[in-house]
């Protein structure tokens, strides 16, 4: 696959951000760009200029994964962004993506009985499925009560980042919103970095970088990230706000789908609007909030 672009941008975008003094080399005079140098970069990974300028250039195809761990020890990569560059790599070379298997289709991976019984027997926490083009798949009865601000926008399927920068009503939801942006964009960008034939995530994209400013410039900036576990604030229109943790969990079943879960400190202000929230989703029909994510 020629993903020399990419591959270009990400390590001049790494490059940027690693000042000489945190690489623990002098900050010399004239410095014309930010961060290393190509020469610093090459000399920290113990490659030559030239082999570090043709990496640069895009030409990663064929590199071993001794030069690749060295060049992300020199532009001090975290785990997330090794892999990411690793991933870019595997695609330069035509090999599947870490270790991933091809999936299938979406709608049949979210349809699994056992899936939505596992969802609803999760009853004091928001628990949903959503795939890497941040579709939202399937939720639990909490779920689809908590994400009606999101759920029902259109006709297509429920979508976390069509939501976060098309929707005015993210701001409100997502007290953080700038934050949030830049999650979203980050996990997307290292999921395409693990996928680079998916046309869906492909057009998603375009069609988001068309549509918002926020977006495109947050994408050309090449940050990557894993979800895994934390606290967001939500402002819910119908319990106020609330302060909750996160974890996420691999489908093992299902390559690509994760399981979110979000639940309050127990005994916590937001754990009783948390209960609330349940009370309200029990008196509601599923079929009135959305079927399309049943």
């Amino acid at each position: 696959m020629d993903n020399r672009a990419e591959v270009r941008e990400f390590l001049m975008s790494r490059r940027a951000k690693v000042t000489p003094a945190q690489a623990g080399l002098p900050p010399g005079r004239n410095r014309r760009v930010p961060g290393l140098r190509r020469t610093e970069v090459a000399l920290l990974a113990g490659v030559s200029v030239e082999y570090y300028a043709k990496l640069e250039r895009g030409a990663i195809a064929g590199a071993s994964a001794s030069v690749l761990d060295a060049v992300a020890r020199a532009l001090a990569l975290d785990d997330t962004e090794r892999a990411h560059l690793l991933d870019l790599a595997r695609a330069a070379d035509g090999v599947p993506t870490s270790g991933r298997a091809r999936r299938r289709a979406a709608g049949r991976d979210a349809a699994r009985p056992g899936l939505h019984w596992t969802l609803d027997a999760i009853t004091d926490g928001v628990a949903f499925v959503r795939d890497p083009r941040q579709d939202l798949l399937a939720t639990n009865a909490l779920g689809r009560v908590f994400y009606r601000p999101l759920i029902g926008t259109g006709g297509r399927t429920p979508n976390l980042a069509r939501f976060q920068f098309l929707d005015p009503a993210s701001r409100e939801f997502y007290p953080d919103w700038e934050l949030f942006a830049e999650m979203c964009v980050a996990v997307m960008r290292a999921e395409a970095g693990r996928d680079p034939h998916d046309r869906a995530l492909q057009d998603l994209v375009g069609e988001l970088s068309t549509r918002s400013p926020t977006f495109r410039a947050l994408w050309g900036s090449h940050d990557v990230r894993t979800h895994g576990a934390g606290t967001k604030r939500f402002h819910h229109p119908d319990v106020g706000d609330l302060v909750l943790a996160y974890e996420e969990l691999a489908i093992t079943a299902e390559p690509g789908l994760v399981l979110l879960v979000y639940t309050a400190e127990p005994g916590s202000p937001s754990a009783e609007r948390l209960r609330l929230l349940g009370s309200l989703a029990a008196e509601v029909p599923a079929s009135q909030l959305d079927s399309r994510t049943r």
